[in-house]
């Protein structure tokens, strides 16, 4: 038992480090603004499609069934797609999902 809480330590105290680096190296390596539009508009883009990334996956997981899951996320892509606003958005995309999940889909 002493080990196993041995290597967890061990493991935080990696991700600790990694973690900082991460956040550290930026700051001290690139003191100029960035000129390059390829890597501005990358960097500009890497939130949404860490975001997108993380919540994906978890739509279609959260029901009992892939299918509403699905139905639910393309019903949201398309109400957003027409900009529609966000309350509007997530309770159609909602029902969609309850009325597929007690239709048994």
């Amino acid at each position: 038992m002493n080990d196993l809480w041995h290597n967890v330590w061990i493991y935080i105290a990696i991700m600790a480090v990694v973690t900082y680096l991460i956040r550290m190296l930026p700051l001290t390596l690139l003191r100029k603004e960035i000129q390059n539009r390829t890597l501005k508009s990358f960097l500009y883009y890497v939130p949404y499609v860490t975001l997108s990334v993380m919540t994906f996956p978890a739509i279609l997981h959260a029901t009992q069934s892939i299918y509403s899951g699905a139905a639910g996320f393309f019903t949201a892509l398309l109400l957003a797609y027409r900009k529609k606003s966000l309350p509007v958005v997530a309770v159609c995309a909602c029902t969609v999902v309850f009325v597929l999940e007690l239709a048994g889909i």
